[in-house]
């Protein structure tokens, strides 16, 4: 898991964004950001979640938080799912898996006693200085916004 730790300086990162679009971590300097890892696009968990930042994105945006969200699946899929459910936040196509083993997210999961490796659902508070301010590792997909407030 994750030995990153609240203080610590976020690893920077470059990645396309659901419009084919490079974004990078510094692109978002002197703004608060809420990076959140999730598996994978359009299952129930991650929809939940995803739905749940965009009906409070007006109040993450008041608090001056940028949210960018990050899976291993491709621009193709990150367009059609911000566009099925209304998206207003990016999302990146990690399809290298570098951001998640930066932020240490990718790690053996199980599921029906099958091992696999996967993204660990996890949030990364950062400052406007780039630092890292607090870590969700135990994320409420349906009140994921209430966690970060």
């Amino acid at each position: 898991m994750s030995t990153l730790k609240p203080g610590d300086k976020a690893p920077d990162f470059t990645a396309e964004n659901q419009d084919g679009k490079t974004v990078k971590l510094s692109d978002f300097k002197g703004k608060k950001v809420v990076l959140y890892f999730y598996p994978k696009d359009d299952t129930s968990g991650c929809t939940a979640e995803a739905c749940n930042l965009r009906d409070n994105y007006s109040d993450l945006k008041a608090k001056g938080y940028e949210v960018v969200g990050v899976s291993i699946d491709s621009v193709k899929s990150h367009d059609k799912f911000v566009k099925k459910y209304d998206l207003p936040f990016t999302l990146l196509a990690d399809t290298d898996k570098k951001i998640v083993e930066d932020y240490g997210v990718w790690a053996e999961k199980s599921m029906y006693g099958r091992k696999y490796m996967g993204t660990v659902r996890t949030t990364f508070l950062i400052d406007e200085k780039g630092k890292i301010e607090k870590i969700i590792d135990k994320v409420d997909t349906k009140n994921h916004t209430e966690q970060i407030i």
